[in-house]
């Protein structure tokens, strides 16, 4: 596509006025440092800290705080769309959550908007980025969307297959490239990674698979190494966990690739069943059943295994590559019998 340019509309992060800020995220995580601690201080916003994420502390204290203004991580958005002891804590004074560090499904976005009756935005960074590159605006957003590039920066979306540009539409999806001031300059001893990372005309490859409709605003589709490949077809994980969230049967979920002989990589999806009668009855077979219809055959679940958490990072992120690991060690044991 051509290379897009800033919107105008805004210039930070923060609202105009001092507002207070709920800081459950690690300030060491640059999300935190810069979005949850340094833009509200530059702001004059009062940053409310919780030492870390228990949900009755969490919930207490935002609601004690009169807490306005939340960024915060898919996990927890998804928390506060979905478990029953959010409704016992009066969270009206909440105007704005803000989520970053991964991918938040647009079905989820709503429900927590209107479940809280608040605004739900996105952003987009990498800590090579200083973090931020896109914004949503609160006066003008689009469910799953982070939003428009900030000012001062430029993009590119790129065919991962031929290197070259695609032009806007939903339906382009490649390689999101970044160039800007905030640009890092590279990785401190590691000349090799800093190459394969940004082109000597300063483009830094992001390595997250993105598409833009023609109004500049950009989706995250999932990281292309995270791409599950499928019969020759690529399948992203975040789709999948996306729809599977969307049943009141499942809390939460995360989808991974397993071996196959035939179709090189299939999907197995991480399910941790919803604290309701319901979801104490879910079976494998409902699982499959219930994303079935909305897919393509090739992204059918192969698998599903019922955990009780879903392993993340202190910034939010599915930590596949801990159930990858599981997994390759279970097929080791197996095939040492």
């Amino acid at each position: 596509m051509p290379k897009q340019q800033p919107s105008t509309a805004y210039a930070c992060i923060t609202p105009i006025h001092p507002l207070a800020y709920a800081a459950v995220l690690p300030f060491q995580h640059i999300y935190g440092m810069v979005v949850v601690m340094m833009a509200p201080l530059r702001k004059g916003a009062t940053i409310v800290t919780v030492p870390k994420f228990d949900p009755q502390e969490f919930l207490s204290t935002m609601a004690k705080e009169k807490i306005s203004w939340a960024p915060l991580v898919p996990p927890i958005i998804l928390f506060l769309a979905k478990h029953p002891i959010v409704s016992k804590f009066d969270l009206s004074a909440l105007e704005v959550i803000f989520s970053g560090a991964a991918p938040l499904d647009s079905e989820t976005q709503a429900a927590a908007s209107a479940r809280l009756n608040c605004k739900v935005l996105q952003g987009y960074g990498m800590t090579e980025l200083s973090p931020v590159s896109h914004m949503s605006h609160p006066a003008q957003h689009t469910a799953g969307s982070v939003g428009q590039l900030v000012p001062g920066c430029e993009a590119r979306i790129v065919d991962v297959h031929s290197g070259k540009d695609l032009p806007a539409g939903r339906e382009y999806e490649g390689e999101l490239w970044m160039k800007g001031p905030n640009v890092m300059q590279g990785y401190l001893g590691k000349p090799a990674a800093t190459a394969a990372t940004i082109t000597p005309d300063g483009w830094l490859k992001t390595g997250d698979l993105v598409s833009a409709d023609e109004h500049g605003r950009f989706f995250v589709v999932d990281r292309l190494k995270e791409l599950i490949k499928c019969k020759g077809f690529q399948v992203a994980p975040a789709e999948l966990e996306g729809l599977l969230l969307e049943q009141p049967t499942i809390a939460d979920c995360a989808v991974i690739p397993l071996p196959h002989e035939r179709h090189g990589e299939v999907p197995k999806a991480f399910v941790v069943r919803a604290d309701t009668p319901e979801g104490a009855a879910l079976t494998e077979e409902d699982v499959k059943a219930a994303l079935a219809p909305h897919v393509a055959e090739y992204k059918h679940l192969h698998a599903v295994e019922f955990v009780d958490i879903i392993p993340k990072s202190a910034a939010g992120k599915i930590l596949r590559r801990v159930l990858r690991t599981q997994e390759a060690e279970k097929a080791a044991a197996a095939a040492h019998k």
